[in-house]
């Protein structure tokens, strides 16, 4: 079995200095959001060497190591899933895309979702209907709430913006910081493209969105304009 391979070949590739780094870097203490992850302390250049030697492992073998407990062996299995949609047909797109939303508890970190979400949910739902990542981003878990939002980046990258503003909207309130951050990400990703679209949003929302949504959101701006949104004194829109 191939899995089993790669496996011991992932092993054999860990560096327990790495994993000690890595646990921290990833919140892996009680109460925190990657509580209880497992590392092998493998940086992620290497793991995208083995991801290429190895991507025409089967589907079922791809499943098997993205319900590994070592955060490496998930990540590994979803550059692989990436890298078949990105290759495959309709029928292999369609197969990848309904197997990551059945095994989101395994997607359970934010480099494992930004990793993947985009490449796969969003490139597959461009020219569908978008329901399925509204119901994400109404999920009670963290996790998949992220992926509704990073799936709009690829919508975001092809200058289509309506899905993720109207996400942003509703996770304004949302309690995670790292969707705050998400959110102010994907907003700064719209601004780059087309700013006054972005700053239409942040004038209707800046005094209500968590002050660290809207540091992302706003990075790149001007300092004496960072300052305002900052302070909610920016000119409001009547949009």
């Amino acid at each position: 079995m191939r899995a089993r391979e790669i496996h011991n070949i992932l092993v054999s590739l860990g560096d327990a200095a790495v994993a000690e780094h890595s646990k921290r870097f990833f919140k892996t203490g009680k109460g925190e959001y990657g509580e209880g992850d497992i590392f092998l302390g493998i940086r992620v250049p290497a793991l995208r060497k083995q991801v290429r030697r190895y991507r025409d492992i089967s589907p079922e073998e791809t499943l098997l190591l993205l319900k590994s407990p070592f955060h490496e062996e998930r990540l590994f299995a979803l550059l692989v899933l990436v890298d078949k949609f990105s290759r495959g047909g309709a029928g292999d797109r369609t197969a990848i895309y309904e197997m990551y939303l059945s095994n989101t508890q395994y997607i359970n970190n934010w480099d494992l979702v930004d990793s993947s979400a985009p490449y796969i949910v969003g490139a597959y739902l461009e020219k569908r209907d978008k329901k399925p990542i509204f119901k994400l981003a109404g999920s009670g878990n963290l996790w998949e709430r992220r992926i509704a939002v990073l799936s709009t980046f690829h919508l975001i990258k092809r200058n289509d913006f309506s899905d993720a503003l109207e996400i942003s909207e509703i996770l304004i309130q949302d309690r995670e910081d790292l969707i705050h951050k998400a959110v102010g990400w994907m907003l700064r990703e719209i601004g780059k493209r087309d700013l006054p679209v972005e700053k239409t949003f942040l004038d209707r929302n800046c005094r209500e969105m968590p002050r660290t949504m809207l540091r992302y959101a706003i990075e790149r701006f001007p300092e004496k304009e960072r300052k305002r949104y900052m302070e909610g004194t920016a000119q409001v829109s009547d949009g």
